[in-house]
């Protein structure tokens, strides 16, 4: 909803400004046609070009989301919280053995049908698994786990901003298509020398609207939404940070209640439960 509120306002006070001050739309939407295919085609082909299909891929998944409220919210973090608090209490009970079939079957465990949002999520579910069960082989100490652990993260952190860094270079290269697209105006411009003034001076506007659609498509629609993919895929990495946290805590000795506070203390303060409200979830479940 606020990105579209965002557009309404940007493209809403921008093209108001021009109307107040007497300009004339029908210049922009005659134009509108040719200089979109010029510069939206030669932007998108130069995008193919430059871009590994996986990394297109990448961007076009992003794009939907972008669209929705974010999923990572406080409720999430506490269901994701009560769960790990949940399966180490189990494991201070009866033994690392005992999470040995949850960690093998996830999808067919009690405990993560318990968290439906999370057991849903793939990465989130193989995430825990994966140290569990190497928690469970007992061939790995802390240090090591968290080495391994910080890869991961680095690693799906720098695969998730290749579809940023990707719609950041699309936006770097949209003003210059609008170059190219008013010059290729100008060019058209130039061979229609001898045509009245008042014919001339509507091709020079039109080939001088490849310019301003450019630069506002560069800096009005794409490069924002490249920003806001960024911030939502911070948002994932900061979820295998808390479960990192948390199992190492546990790993180092701490009872399962003080394991998920280390967790809850490495979340951002807008998302942040009170150590009351993240206490009372868990015994709640």
């Amino acid at each position: 909803m606020f990105v579209l509120i965002g557009y309404v306002v940007c493209l809403g006070c921008i093209f108001g400004a021009y109307i107040i001050h007497g300009g004339n739309m029908q210049v922009i939407i005659k134009a509108l046609p040719t200089e979109m295919m010029a510069i939206a085609g030669g932007a998108i082909g130069a995008f193919l070009v430059n871009n590994q299909p996986k990394t297109v891929k990448a961007v076009l998944a992003q794009f939907g989301p972008l669209f929705k409220g974010s999923k990572y919210t406080k409720d999430r973090y506490m269901e994701l919280m009560a769960m790990l608090y949940e399966i180490l209490q189990k494991v201070r009970k009866e033994g690392l053995m005992s999470i040995e079939k949850d960690v093998e079957e996830p999808h067919n465990s009690a405990l993560f049908k318990k968290y439906p949002n999370l057991g849903h999520d793939h990465h989130v579910v193989e995430f825990v698994t994966d140290y569990l069960r190497m928690m469970v082989s007992g061939n790995l100490n802390a240090h090591e786990i968290e080495s391994l652990m910080d890869n991961e993260i680095d690693t799906h952190h720098h695969e998730l901003h290749g579809a940023v860094a990707a719609v950041a270079r699309l936006a770097g290269a949209l003003p210059a298509f609008g170059i190219v697209a008013a010059v290729l105006g100008v060019v058209n411009t130039m061979g229609s020398v001898g045509q009245p003034p008042a014919v001339l001076g509507g091709m020079i506007g039109s080939a001088l609207v490849g310019t301003f659609l450019g630069i506002l498509l560069a800096y009005g629609v794409v490069e924002p939404l490249g920003g806001l993919m960024e911030q939502k895929l911070d948002e994932g990495t900061k979820e295998f940070q808390v479960v990192k946290t948390v199992l190492l805590a546990s790993m180092q000795g701490y009872a399962p209640q003080v394991a998920i506070e280390f967790g809850r203390k490495v979340l951002y303060s807008t998302e942040r439960p009170t150590f009351a409200e993240l206490e009372a979830h868990v015994k709640k479940k």
